[in-house]
């Protein structure tokens, strides 16, 4: 791992907090992994980006994946997880997942999240695009996340688990030798703290969720602007996959104009019977795929976005009208309500839906244990490539993974702390340059960072769109770059600079990758490249940051996942 010394430029710290280790999220990932290493017994702090509540878990309608239902077993979960992959999951990750999936969600019904019963008291499984099992638990009907997030959040304040809300991380903190020292973080707004301060402590968990405000329209959340992953870039960490941003193929279309975060039709309307059409009403799914409008995600968007190309239309219809006001009403109540709320019910009328940008199937490169190839800086949930999901997701599987490695994180940092691995105390992060060496983006970047991500990178791409969405990118950075070397000036450090140049810089990452990805596979979908290419392509893209900040790509020899650590000499 070589540091790249490049950071955020922001004040010096005004505060100072010490730990044994700092979780950087609010999410099932985040907040699982700050309840495990405190009941270990070690010093936690949480730190998150809005309230507590706030992150993208609580937004997730459909559920949680894991073999739970009578004749259902790991191995078939795997098999489809595997699947919906197409070639890149790494095997070892997924038979993680599904193996210690289940017990993992016996765990979070202990700590108080309540799944839908049946009248036996059984857990109802639903089943969702790619499995061919009902094997997802669901909550409040379609307010799962919302669910989860109430749980541990109320967990984590039962037991006095020290927060810091409404606080935007910065960068890592590392000692003289390269190892986690903790985060810089600015607290948004007054409180028990205010400004940029620091967490001391030698481990750090990112769990900062995904970067779907990259793009125009998603259905992420205002927060999620891939804040983890720019921090791990200029730590030094490598990413893989970012290419592979899944667009969920139905999304409340609310116009051709629209921007920001949308309104999210979740794959078990289609779970439980709703159909796609188009205008004239006709199931075009139907013989496209052996699961119709069950099949993996990416196939669904692929299949909306070349009816609509067909057609000459913006959006295709997701038709529920058979299922009745009183199913709409009790099992999705909050898509109910959103469609309302937009001028639509579904209980009459079918609801438009077009594909958005969903999920990130790549993002900071982990072993098993969830390490970094950085010491002390491990990653889990959506903003971590853990090697579960390959080249596309199946559905419902992030809330698990987010779990599982959550737990297997907590396990190996309380493991490593008893060993005296980490340190006894906590390190001496090295000193912060009081000069910017790194430009900031002014706040209206923002907007034609994402147009251009849009128009170049979202479902269809090219060798030419993704060039010219290249050339963009490198154009906004060279002005903020340019002004800083000719006369030292930036734009001024706040919450909206600090988060455009955090997308600027995934951004230019994913461009990169897929870009040299010259194939179709999963939700990267090439049109000059309309094949999968095993031979060429199965494998992965490696991306760092390098100090004068361009990246270095490299492209593994294997669909296997290497490791994050360097052998030792007995390894050898």
């Amino acid at each position: 791992m070589t540091a790249t010394g490049i950071r955020l430029h922001a004040p010096a710290p005004g505060w100072s907090l010490d730990a044994d280790i700092v979780v950087v999220g609010s999410g099932v990932a985040g907040l699982t992994a700050a309840l495990r290493c405190e009941a270990a017994g070690l010093k936690t702090v949480v730190v998150t980006k809005a309230r507590l509540d706030d992150g993208s878990t609580r937004w997730a309608q459909g559920g949680i994946a894991a073999a739970l239902g009578e004749g259902d077993t790991p191995e078939q979960h795997l098999d489809d997880t595997l699947v919906a992959g197409v070639g890149l999951c790494d095997e070892e990750a997924v038979r993680i997942l599904v193996t210690e999936g289940p017990d993992a969600v016996r765990r979070l019904i202990e700590t108080g999240a309540h799944f839908d019963t049946g009248p036996e008291g059984v857990i109802e499984l639903t089943r969702e695009g790619g499995h061919h099992r009902r094997r997802i638990a669901h909550a409040g009907g379609d307010a799962t996340g919302a669910e989860i997030s109430r749980a541990l959040v109320e967990a984590v304040r039962a037991r006095g688990i020290p927060t810091v809300e409404n606080a935007l991380v910065l960068d890592l903190l590392t000692d003289a030798d390269g190892r986690t020292a903790g985060v810089s973080l600015h607290v948004m707004g007054e409180g028990q703290h205010d400004g940029v301060g620091a967490v001391h402590a030698p481990a750090v968990v990112l769990a900062t969720g995904g970067m779907g405000q990259v793009f125009s329209a998603t259905t992420n959340p205002s927060v999620s602007t891939g804040d983890g992953v720019a921090l791990a870039l200029r730590a030094g960490a490598e990413v893989s996959d970012l290419e592979f941003v899944q667009f969920h193929p139905t999304v409340l279309f609310l116009g051709v104009d629209a921007e920001g975060q949308q309104p999210l039709v979740s794959e078990a309307v289609r779970g439980e019977g709703a159909h796609l059409v188009d205008a004239d009403g006709v199931r075009f799914m139907v013989g496209r795929h052996e699961l119709a409008e069950l099949a993996p995600r990416d196939i669904v968007a692929k299949g909306i976005t070349r009816r609509m190309q067909e057609h000459g239309a913006d959006h295709m219809y997701l038709d529920g009208r058979h299922f009745g006001a009183d199913m709409w009403e009790n099992r999705f109540p909050t898509i109910l309500a959103a469609c309302r709320a937009h001028g639509i019910d579904p209980v009459t009328e079918p609801i438009p839906v077009a594909p958005a940008a969903h999920y990130a199937s790549g993002g900071v490169r982990t072993d098993p244990h969830g390490r970094t190839t950085v010491p002390g800086l491990y990653a889990c949930g959506e903003v971590a490539c853990t090697g579960v999901h390959g080249a596309n997701r199946l559905a419902s599987n992030s809330l698990l993974e987010g779990l599982v490695y959550a737990e297997r994180i907590a396990a190996d940092i309380t493991a490593r702390h008893a060993a005296g691995d980490l340190h006894a105390s906590v390190p001496a992060p090295v000193a912060q340059p009081e000069t910017p060496t790194h430009p900031l983006l002014p706040p209206e970047a923002r907007f034609a960072i994402q147009r251009v991500m849009t128009e170049g990178a979202g479902v269809l791409r090219s060798a030419d769109s993704l060039s010219e969405a290249a050339a963009r990118l490198a154009r906004i950075h060279a002005e903020a770059a340019g002004a800083l070397a000719d006369d030292g000036k930036t734009a001024e450090p706040g919450v909206d600079t600090w988060e455009t140049t955090n997308l600027l810089c995934v951004a230019r990452v994913l461009v990169a990758a897929a870009l040299r990805r010259e194939e179709t596979r999963g939700c990267h979908w090439r049109e000059d490249h309309a094949d999968r290419d095993d031979a060429a392509w199965r494998r992965h893209i490696v991306v760092r940051l390098n100090p004068d900040r361009t990246l270095a790509a490299h492209t593994t020899q294997t669909y296997d996942f290497p490791p994050t650590t360097r052998p030792t000499l007995q390894e050898q």
